[in-house]
């Protein structure tokens, strides 16, 4: 058997001290962390701040003496009943649904029905998908067939 030097054994190394860094903010926030603390008994700051987690937008101040005057615009016209006629019937034409007619005119079907229902703002690029794909025409003298 190997013998062990029976002389003073002496450890040469000097200590080493480990500083852990500082959480940072993010992680203070965490509820883990938070938890952490409470469970420790280490204090908590809370702080209630102003419209958090609320999505609700300012409204806009209208001054009464616009509203009074009516200078603001009037509401923006509709699609007329002749159009809404023209683009229903050019589409059972066609035997299409309003979700067939939308995406062969890139749109969301929701866009077809506001035209259908009178409902939509026309729009003049939206107008000549549906003439294009409807072959009918829409725009200017109303349900001409080209």
């Amino acid at each position: 058997m190997p013998s062990r030097n029976p002389g003073v054994i002496t450890q040469d190394w000097e200590p080493v001290v480990i500083h852990k860094s500082r959480p940072k903010g993010q992680d203070l926030r965490d509820p883990k962390a938070v938890n952490q603390a409470l469970r420790s008994g280490a204090p908590i700051q809370t702080i209630k701040k102003f419209d958090a987690g609320s999505n609700k937008k300012a409204a806009p101040v209208v001054s009464v003496k616009k509203l009074e005057e009516g200078t603001e615009p009037a509401a923006l016209d509709r699609v007329s009943t002749d159009v809404r006629q023209a683009i229903q019937k050019a589409r059972l034409a066609k035997k299409l649904s309003q979700a067939d007619l939308a995406k062969r005119i890139n749109e969301r079907p929701q866009v077809v029905q506001e035209y259908e229902n009178g409902k939509a703002v026309p729009n003049q690029a939206v107008l000549s998908k549906m003439e294009r794909v409807l072959e009918v025409k829409l725009r200017g003298k109303v349900g001409k067939q080209k």
